[in-house]
């Protein structure tokens, strides 16, 4: 079985697939939807995907156990048919206890949670990419504290997933900053940092992770994320890459802001 890479996606605004009227609607998130209805024919048929989504944090690594996830839409202020948006992608058990032992074999703590159904960081990129919900799915948490070192750990753990057909996807945005998206004065600031952010996710690995372990020195690095909850995911993904370089597959203006999506191997 054929290597699969690993991903790091934007995944947009709130429902934006589901809104016709500026300013997610219209043509503004079309570059993004033409990146994600694409994935498919980079990276096959996986067998599952393990999504690690920047809106769930619990005490330990937390992984969704649910056979079939039910909807969680975790946003507000938006159409009421964006609440009654459908992605049935069923889960996996048994990839969920394979992620588990992965964790504890290397020394992660980790729990299950048989409840937890799929958030906007997931099912919103991955309906735009698999419409038909046919992929089985399992969701991960990041860990509170949110340090860099040990998502990379929490990914380096995962890597050998990647062998037995399971695309690993991390969910979240290159740039977070909603004042800077809504304020028209993230421009800059997203510039300065996805220029550095390219940069590091290019380099030999070892250099890679210590630049992405160390991000906060970057530039405009926290005006880019006031807090980095859309970031982490990329961390996972990198400790899942191995010696893989990466790639920078997308990269364009979001809502005015430049984002980035990231490619290994």
């Amino acid at each position: 079985m054929a290597r699969l890479p690993t991903l790091y996606v934007p995944h947009g605004g709130g429902p934006w697939p589901w809104i016709d009227a500026p300013p997610l609607g219209g043509d503004a998130m079309q570059p993004l939807r033409d990146y994600l209805t694409g994935l498919p024919s980079v990276v096959g048929e996986p067998r599952a995907i393990v999504c690690i989504t920047a809106h769930w944090e619990a005490p330990v690594v937390t992984v969704s156990t649910s056979k079939a996830p039910p909807m969680l839409y975790d946003y507000s202020g938006f159409p009421p048919h964006t609440y009654e948006v459908q992605w049935g992608a069923p889960g996996q058990p048994e990839l969920a206890e394979r992620v588990r032992s992965l964790l504890s074999t290397a020394g992660v703590p980790n729990n299950a949670d048989p409840a937890r159904g799929f958030d906007h960081g997931t099912f919103v990129p991955l309906s735009v990419a698999w419409p038909g919900a046919e992929v089985p799915t399992v969701q991960v948490s990041l860990v509170r504290g949110l340090a860099p070192d040990a998502h990379l750990a929490i990914g380096r753990a995962l890597r050998p997933l990647r062998d037995e057909g399971v695309l690993i996807v991390g969910s979240g945005m290159s740039y977070h900053n909603m004042r800077g998206f809504f304020s028209g004065q993230g421009a800059r600031d997203a510039e300065l940092f996805d220029t550095w952010l390219r940069q590091a996710v290019t380099q030999a690995p070892d250099d890679r992770d210590q630049a992405l372990a160390a991000w906060e020195r970057a530039p405009a690095a926290r005006a880019a994320h006031p807090r980095e909850e859309h970031l982490l995911p990329l961390m996972v993904v990198a400790g899942a890459a191995g010696d893989d370089v990466g790639t920078v597959p997308f990269s364009q203006a979001v809502l005015g802001a430049r984002v980035s999506a990231i490619q290994f191997g």
